[in-house]
């Protein structure tokens, strides 16, 4: 039986608490009760500890409980498995808690990069790379580019004239559930540099709200002239209603001549979007405030 979690949790407040006293007495709740099971488990003798009340731990019992774990090649008291990888528990002893482990693509991020020919592998338009957050030097690019769909980052190119004025654009894919956590470690740091920071994705008020709540500086979208004649009332989801009024209100405190006033107009007004899967026409970057 290994040591249950919330008994580790509820010794390691114990231990902190024997640094002032000599001796504590916690009542018999749930994992007191785990860590009188253990102990029967291990033939550490409570002796006069115990009572149909409470169990009074001391040094002497803590040091029994490590011995056991350390035996066991266990993390001793004290030492929390909580947000460690796999890999760093491991170094901890055998024991693995993932209900509290850092996932193993928490700080993981999908990167499109300039074509790396690898031997055995054939050329490709792009480099897609799974990378560390924190190994990415983000002074070395001069925009980041954060696109909604995987299809499209896949087919993603950054050659083109509405992003020629960045040099090394950092192409990376927005996230999902396996993806997300570390995109938005990533969007934190960047938007500490201050630097320019590009949405691109669907047409739609879903696709909008997105870039605002990523500390997006700009979205990536064809031309409005474009747009306007190819948007469809098709592509205005009924689950998306609930990001309209956010989106108005953004609308109504943008200055008359700014450029995502009209774009902003034919998405809640005309009621009119477009997956980014049919774009065309030239692409232009509009300024999101």
């Amino acid at each position: 039986m290994n040591l249950p979690s919330r008994a580790r949790n509820g010794l390691n407040g114990v231990a902190r608490e024997l640094l002032r006293q000599p001796a504590v007495e916690k009542p018999r709740r749930q994992w007191v009760d785990d860590v009188v099971a253990w102990c029967h488990q291990h033939d550490i003798d409570l002796a006069t500890r115990i009572n149909s009340k409470a169990l009074r731990f001391d040094a002497n019992l803590l040091a029994q409980i490590n011995d056991v774990l350390e035996s066991a090649r266990i993390a001793p008291l004290g030492r929390s498995l909580s947000g460690l990888t796999s890999s760093a528990q491991a170094k901890e002893g055998v024991e693995e808690n993932k209900a509290t482990r850092e996932s193993p693509r928490a700080r993981r991020v999908l990167v499109s990069f300039p074509p790396q020919p690898t031997t055995g592998l054939a050329n490709e338009p792009r480099a897609i790379r799974d990378v560390d957050v924190h190994a990415l030097k983000l002074s070395a690019f001069s925009a980041l580019v954060q696109v909604e769909n995987l299809d499209s980052f896949y087919a993603f190119s950054p050659e083109l004239t509405a992003l020629s004025g960045y040099v090394n654009p950092l192409v990376v894919y927005r996230g999902d559930s396996h993806y997300g956590g570390g995109f938005a470690l990533l969007a934190e740091a960047w938007h500490k540099t201050r630097r320019t920071h590009i949405y691109a994705g669907d047409f739609d008020v879903k696709g909008v709200t997105l870039a605002l709540d990523s500390n997006a500086t700009h979205i990536l979208l064809p031309g409005i002239e474009w747009l306007t004649q190819n948007a469809t009332p098709l592509h205005v989801p009924a689950e998306q209603f609930s990001y309209q009024r956010r989106l108005r209100k953004h609308l109504a405190a943008l200055p008359a001549a700014h450029p995502l006033r009209d774009y902003l107009t034919l998405l809640l007004e005309k009621q009119r979007g477009l997956k980014q899967q049919w774009f065309g026409g030239e692409m232009v970057c509009v300024a999101l405030s």
